[in-house]
C-alpha cells in the first residue's frame, strides 16, 4: 500500500507524520490487502486567522471497487485526523461489504454439483 502525506499550508512535523500514519494503520489495518494507496491532504483552510479551519481530507483507492473520500475540517488538526480516519475506516469496510454482497449467484455453467456417493 502507498501512503502519501501531503501538507499545505504549514510544515508537517514528525508528530503529526506519525499520527497519520499510526492512524491509518489502526482504521485500515485488516483491510490493508484491498487498499492500493492512500493520500492524505492536511491543510490549515483560513491561515494564521485562526477559526474552525484544519482539514484532513483522505482519499483511500480501492482495489476494484470507487475510492473512499473522507474530508472533516476541526479546529485542531489532530482531531480531524482521528475523526478522518474514523469515518474512513467505517466507509472502506461499508464499500467492501457491499462488493461482497454484489457477487453473481451461481449460474448452471459455474456451479458443480458434488458427486454422487
Amino acid at each position: 500500500m502507498q501512503t502519501d502525506i501531503q501538507d499545505l499550508g504549514f510544515p508537517l512535523t514528525e508528530a503529526l507524520r506519525e499520527r497519520v500514519l499510526r492512524r491509518m494503520r489502526f482504521a485500515l489495518g485488516g483491510r490493508s490487502g484491498d487498499t492500493r494507496r492512500v493520500v492524505v491532504r492536511l491543510s490549515d483552510i483560513n491561515g494564521p486567522k485562526g477559526g474552525k479551519d484544519m482539514c484532513c481530507q483522505i482519499r483511500i483507492v480501492l482495489s476494484h471497487i470507487p475510492d473512499v473520500v473522507i474530508k472533516d475540517t476541526e479546529t485542531d488538526l489532530y482531531l480531524a485526523i482521528d475523526r478522518g480516519f474514523d469515518r474512513a475506516g467505517r466507509s472502506v469496510t461499508r464499500q467492501l461489504s457491499r462488493q461482497i454482497t454484489r457477487q453473481p449467484a451461481p449460474t448452471p455453467s459455474n456451479f458443480e454439483l458434488p458427486e454422487p456417493r
